[in-house]
């Protein structure tokens, strides 16, 4: 017998082959994988492959669609809306109901913008009423929970009366009983 026979009948071309340590798969098989979906990612958002992807440049769509008139802008007495006081059962999670009074004016930018606005006052009343019955007392408490309440307001009202720019949101009454 030969040194290169073996009692298995094999030579020496059968030897077992190293299996891939944990790591190795990770360095040279999971790790360049993620740095290129990282890499794609990265370039998606940062607008490099827009030219690939057919995106026009934001200088390109402004000459697509027509500009609105520019109108002069308003130089007269500020302007104020009334909205009717709405009255709301604040959320407390007791048995026991707590009732909030709340008198809003809004301050508008234009003239033009007050009979937008009454038509859109429904939608303005929803968006308010949807808020308003989510807050604790405790969201309320001191000037910085009126600030915070004045700003959501603010924003809603402006949501929902889109194209119509209310300036401010002011507060006439505010009332909280418990």
């Amino acid at each position: 017998m030969t040194s290169l026979e073996t009692d298995g009948g094999g030579s020496e071309t059968d030897l077992p082959r190293k299996k891939l340590s944990g790591k190795k798969i990770v360095l040279f098989i999971v790790l360049p994988v993620v740095l290129v979906i990282a890499g794609a990612a990265a370039a998606f958002f940062t607008g490099a492959l827009d030219g690939l992807l057919g995106k026009k440049a934001e200088g390109e769509h402004a000459e697509e669609a027509p500009a609105e008139p520019e109108l002069p802008p308003y130089k007269g007495p500020p302007l104020y809306k009334d909205m009717p006081d709405i009255l709301i059962n604040l959320n407390t999670g007791e048995r026991r109901a707590t009732l909030l009074k709340l008198g809003i004016t809004f301050e508008v930018a234009r003239p033009e913008d007050m009979v937008p606005l009454d038509q859109a006052m429904p939608r303005i009343t929803d968006a308010f009423q949807v808020y308003l019955r989510e807050l604790r007392v405790d969201d309320l408490r001191g000037s910085a929970g009126i600030y915070r309440l004045r700003e959501e307001l603010l924003m809603r009202v402006n949501a929902a009366a889109a194209p119509v720019k209310v300036k401010d949101v002011l507060v006439k009454e505010f009332l909280i009983q418990q």
